[in-house]
């Protein structure tokens, strides 16, 4: 495809006008100010539109739209114990499937490409994942409450049985990675096993971190350290990968998730409803930490509109410091697409870059709230909403455009998780 005279956002987070983009396969193959030669197929017309690096969705659960607006008004703890786990009880394969289905079709309307998702069931989120064309980083949630060590756990079994029919590849939009839930949800034996089976298979990790402060408390009570020194010390953090929330993280803690490559996943939508807090994204920032920017699920969001978690985590520190200049848009704009992309281990995505894999999506910014075009970084922060999205291309192939869903059929997900959901929730009795 060929996007003629659209405005660009480029790698150096800047906006140019009437440029032309140009794909080939699942690459971007030209990006440049004059018409290429030679044939790309479609022709884009791109007045009054512009073109940006698809957003990347750095920490959620999709099959949680099953709990779209289930559990509401409690902090983190409640919320978990009194509604989602015996939720989460009953949930069988398929049910995860067209939750997941749901997630993504949601998450392509409003431009995300690429998420890295964590919960269960594995098989059944990586056919969502082929069957609907979206990228994603998919890795089971370990939890551990007894003595058993990593490798005894039915989790181990399905993540090798998961590695084995997906084994991870360049090339490959699904990707498997290692996982431990949270420190207070396991045991050092098991977050050491974690760490150890990451390294022998070459795989990412991805924790909840630090998410509120009575889980930053108690675990210094339990092992007298922060948790992030803690899983540093199980060798966790041995391998790269993502810390969700990182909320109460300390200034040790974030030169620790530096020192491992762990990029932080800000999810300022979530913790704001659950009242967990705020991450200092400019200390991250200053620490030289990846910044990375996720929706969390949506039973704690309660939508996966990444535009809206990017223009909280801009406007955020400029509340809590009194001051308007930290933490620019261009900031802002790299956490939720370059930033994304690093931390899923995806070093050719998340920039409009010849080269790149073809994440792309373009915004119809004929709009009341985009006029004047002042500031085009700025406004794709704080003016442009998602359901400006018009066109969102995955691997070069065209998933979601004006109105349409092209790899999903939207309305018989919807009514499959409706009924699902429904039906757990008369299991439940709540």
């Amino acid at each position: 495809m060929l996007f003629a005279n659209i405005a660009v956002l480029g790698e150096d987070f800047l906006v140019r006008e009437n440029m032309y983009v140009g794909t080939k396969g699942n690459r971007i193959a030209y990006v440049g100010e004059t018409k290429p030669e030679g044939n790309f197929g479609e022709r884009y017309d791109g007045a009054g539109k512009l073109l940006m690096p698809g957003l990347v969705n750095a920490h959620g659960h999709a099959p949680m739209t099953l709990l779209r607006g289930y559990a509401e008004g409690l902090p983190l703890q409640s919320w978990l114990n009194e509604r989602v786990f015996p939720f989460e009880a009953r949930l069988t394969e398929e049910d995860v499937y067209f939750g997941a289905l749901l997630a993504y079709a949601e998450q392509l309307r409003f431009g995300v490409t690429a998420s890295a998702d964590m919960y269960f069931f594995g098989e059944a989120m990586a056919r969502a994942v082929l069957e609907s064309g979206v990228r994603a980083n998919l890795c089971l949630s370990v939890t551990c409450f007894d003595g058993r060590a990593f490798t005894e756990l039915p989790v181990y079994k399905e993540t090798c049985e998961l590695l084995s029919r997906h084994p991870n590849d360049p090339e490959s939009r699904l990707q498997v990675d290692a996982c431990l839930h949270a420190e207070y949800t396991s045991t050092p034996k098991v977050a050491a096993g974690v760490g150890r089976f990451a390294v022998e298979n070459g795989l990412r990790v991805h924790v909840h971190l630090s998410e509120t402060q009575r889980e930053h408390e108690e675990c210094r009570q339990r092992h007298g350290c922060t948790p992030a020194k803690y899983l540093e010390g199980t060798g966790l953090f041995d391998a790269p990968g993502i810390a969700a929330h990182c909320v109460y993280c300390e200034e040790e803690d974030r030169q620790i998730l530096r020192r491992h490559g762990i990029s932080a996943a800000c999810n300022p939508i979530s913790n704001l409803k659950l009242a967990s807090g705020i991450l200092d994204a400019p200390a991250m920032l200053a620490a030289g930490v990846n910044l990375c920017l996720g929706t969390d699920g949506a039973a704690s969001n309660n939508n996966l509109n990444l535009f809206e978690d990017m223009k909280a985590l801009a406007l955020l520190p400029k509340a809590l410091e009194g001051d308007a200049a930290v933490l620019s848009a261009k900031e802002a704009l790299r956490a939720a697409t370059r930033g994304g992309a690093l931390a899923l281990g995806r070093e050719d995505c998340g920039a409009v870059r010849q080269g790149c894999k073809a994440d792309l999506i373009v915004l119809d910014m004929d709009k009341p709230w985009a006029t004047p075009a002042f500031g085009r970084e700025a406004q794709l922060v704080y003016s442009a909403q998602g359901s400006d999205v018009v066109l969102t291309m995955v691997d070069g192939r065209v998933l979601y455009r004006d109105g349409d869903w092209l790899s999903i059929d939207v309305q018989q997900v919807k009514e499959q998780v409706e009924k699902r959901a429904r039906h757990i929730a008369s299991e439940v009795g709540k």
